[in-house]
């Protein structure tokens, strides 16, 4: 169990620091992501303003939380309270038809927000639900190094997965078909 907590807090945090480097890597890509909170239009400009502010600072603090031991539930339950905001925030606004809205999500894509986006976020709280759960379980802090090695490959290989999704998605799909 201590291996797939360790797991868990590896591929969340590698996809949370993404997604933060992502979107304040310049003045122009933390703009255009506050600007896909504005487009949501599930709040009012000022508050979609100050919403975007507080995603980045929510997944800094749980990024900061992920990589301590002690803190590690913590950051592990707020990602997935992150990733269920998310989560709803997108089918709230496909619901409403609007399909105008892009994922901003790690900052460069400009893909349109679609069901995917939301089986990906409430698969990522999943992972975090996992880790939580083994880590009430866990023990044998540290772990051995071989599979600490092993659950941070397994981690690895995943947040790739879900960091290009929306590639991996296009690359499968229909063309004559939406995917959202």
């Amino acid at each position: 169990m201590t291996y797939l907590m360790l797991g868990c807090r590896a591929l969340l945090l590698v996809v949370f620091l993404t997604a933060l480097v992502g979107k304040t890597r310049s003045r122009a890509a933390f703009a255009e992501f506050r600007a896909s909170i504005v487009a949501l239009r599930l709040l009012s400009r000022r508050l979609s303003r100050a919403a975007a502010a507080a995603v980045v600072l929510v997944e800094a603090v749980a990024a900061v939380l992920l990589v301590v031991p002690a803190t590690a539930a913590a950051g592990l339950a707020l990602a997935v309270a992150l990733l269920l905001v998310f989560s709803t925030g997108i089918v709230l606004a496909l619901r409403r038809g609007d399909g105008t809205a892009t994922c901003r999500c790690f900052g460069a894509s400009a893909a349109p927000l679609g069901r995917i986006h939301v089986v990906r976020n409430l698969a990522l709280a999943a992972v975090g639900g996992a880790g939580l759960t083994a880590g009430a379980w866990a023990s044998g802090w540290p772990p051995h190094a071989a599979g600490a090695a092993v659950a941070l490959a397994v981690a690895l290989l995943g947040a790739l997965l879900v960091l290009r999704l929306d590639d991996l998605a296009f690359l499968f799909s229909d063309p004559k078909r939406d995917l959202s």
